[in-house]
C-alpha cells in the first residue's frame, strides 16, 4: 500500500484528479468506479475543469458508483445518481448510459444483483475511488464481526447515519439501508485510491496505514491486501495520526 502526503487537501484532491485523468488518457474506454459524499466533491470540479480545457475526454468511459441508498428515487436531491449528475456527469462529456448507479427504489435484492453484475461487466474498474467513513467503512460496508464479499444491502450504523443527517433536513430522513458493493468488489479494482481528510478520520486511517492489523472493526484495513492501493491524506492528518512516511 502506498501512502502520499500531501500540504492540503486542495492538493490531494489535484493528486487524484491528476491519477484518473492519466488513467482515461492511458485508456480513453476505461472503467471507473466513483464514490460520492463530501470527500469527492473537490475532485470532480477539478476533472471538470480538465475536461473544459481538453485535458481529458469521457466520451468512451464507463463508470460505476460504489452504493445507494434504499428508498429515494434518482431523482431525490440526496440520491447518489442525483449527487453524481449535479456534481460530475452533467459537466463532462460522458455518455450516461455509460455510467451506473444502483436504483434506490423497487427490490432492494434484486437492484443489489444488478450492481454485483456492473461491478463485473466488461471487466473490473481501471481505477476505484474511495472516501472513508469515521469507523472506517468503505463505501457502505459497515464496521462488524463480518464483511459480505459481493454487492448487498447494509443496514447503516448510528455513526453513519448521524454523519450523513448533515445532507438531509432531520436526521429522521436518512434512509436506514444501502445497496453497496461489497469489499470484495472493491478489492477487485486494479488500483484502488482512497482519499481522506479531517480529524475525524483520525482513528480510521490510523488503523489503515500506521499497523499490519486487517479487521473487519475497520473495513478499509483490508485495502493492505490489495498490492496497488493508494491513500492521499494531507499533512494534518498524516501529523495526527503520526505518520512519518
Amino acid at each position: 500500500m502506498k501512502v502520499i502526503v500531501t500540504n492540503s487537501y486542495d492538493e490531494s484532491c489535484k493528486v487524484v484528479a491528476e491519477m484518473i485523468r492519466d488513467v482515461v488518457n492511458q485508456k480513453p474506454a476505461c472503467k471507473l468506479g466513483l464514490a460520492t459524499g463530501g470527500t469527492p466533491v473537490p475532485i470532480y470540479k477539478k476533472l471538470i475543469e480538465m475536461n473544459k480545457a481538453g485535458e481529458v475526454d469521457f466520451s468512451q468511459v464507463h463508470t460505476v458508483n460504489l452504493d445507494e441508498y434504499c428508498g429515494i428515487p434518482g431523482t431525490h436531491d440526496q440520491s447518489y445518481r442525483y449527487f453524481m449528475d449535479t456534481n460530475l456527469f452533467n459537466h463532462i462529456n460522458i455518455d450516461k448510459a455509460n455510467t451506473y448507479v444502483a436504483q434506490g427504489m423497487g427490490d432492494f435484492e434484486a437492484n443489489a444483483r444488478e450492481l454485483e453484475a456492473k461491478v463485473r461487466e466488461g471487466g473490473v474498474a481501471d481505477l476505484q475511488l474511495l472516501g472513508i467513513g469515521n469507523n472506517g467503512h468503505i463505501a457502505f460496508n459497515e464496521a462488524s464481526d463480518h464483511l459480505v464479499a459481493v454487492a448487498h444491502i447494509e443496514t447503516l450504523t448510528e455513526s453513519t447515519i448521524t454523519a450523513n443527517a448533515r445532507f438531509f433536513e432531520k436526521k429522521e430522513d436518512v434512509p436506514t439501508k444501502a445497496i453497496t458493493m461489497g469489499m470484495g468488489d472493491i478489492l477487485a479494482a486494479k488500483c484502488v485510491v482512497l482519499v481522506a481528510t479531517g480529524l475525524a478520520k483520525v482513528p480510521a486511517i490510523k488503523g489503515l496505514i500506521m499497523d499490519d492489523v486487517i479487521t473487519t472493526q475497520n473495513p478499509s484495513t483490508m485495502l493492505k491486501m490489495h498490492e496497488n492501493a493508494i491513500v492521499v491524506i494531507d499533512k494534518e492528518l498524516a501529523n495526527a495520526v503520526g505518520y512519518k512516511g
